[in-house]
């Protein structure tokens, strides 16, 4: 299963990092930072285009990032939200020259996140034939999700706090799960990044 798909990732990494009191996306982490890091799964999966989403500090976190391989896009309204984000990247993928299919979104605090978990999105996409994948972890669920095309008008017009999740309570049973147990663990404080 190597060769490529257009199913498109958006990488949220628009967010101030409040609680971390510095912007967790340049953290360093295994040699780089979180984001490029995650960047670095999403290029070597199965997936493209790469989208990434960029708000807060964003002329600072550009910096960092090889741009010949990822588009990078600014959300002037990254306070918002989450949601704000999602929608900004899905009007990027709609203006895309070619038809995607669907749409992974992820998180770039995630730092357990694999290639593997990607590519599992995929596969359960089109092997299971449901039109959303979503990992599960402890006892909730959530990024990274697949949310096929006919999601996108949905997810454009989300722009509360809340991101995607909404939309997999609504559309529960069109779901399918796969499990990533590690996915609960994300980077918001500084003992947070101690732990890790």
């Amino acid at each position: 299963m190597n060769q490529k798909v257009n199913i498109a990732i958006i990488i949220l990494a628009a967010g101030s990092s409040t609680r971390m009191g510095t912007p967790k996306q340049l953290l360093p982490y295994q040699g780089s930072t979180l984001l490029c890091h995650t960047i670095k799964i999403a290029k070597d999966s199965i997936c493209h285009p790469i989208i990434v989403v960029l708000g807060a500090n964003a002329d600072k976190i550009n910096t960092v990032i090889d741009p010949s391989s990822v588009s990078v896009i600014e959300n002037k309204n990254w306070s918002l939200g989450m949601g704000s984000s999602i929608g900004v990247g899905i009007n990027f993928i709609n203006s895309y020259s070619e038809a995607i299919e669907a749409a992974i979104i992820c998180v770039c605090d995630q730092p357990f996140l694999t290639t593997e978990i990607i590519n599992n999105l995929v596969f359960a996409y089109q092997t299971q034939k449901k039109p959303i994948i979503a990992c599960n972890y402890a006892d909730t669920y959530g990024v990274p999700v697949l949310f096929q095309a006919n999601f996108f008008s949905e997810l454009v017009s989300l722009q509360e706090k809340g991101g995607a999740k909404k939309i997999i309570n609504k559309y529960k049973k069109d779901v399918f799960f796969i499990s990533f147990s590690q996915g609960i663990i994300d980077i918001d404080t500084p003992e947070d990044y101690h732990k890790l």
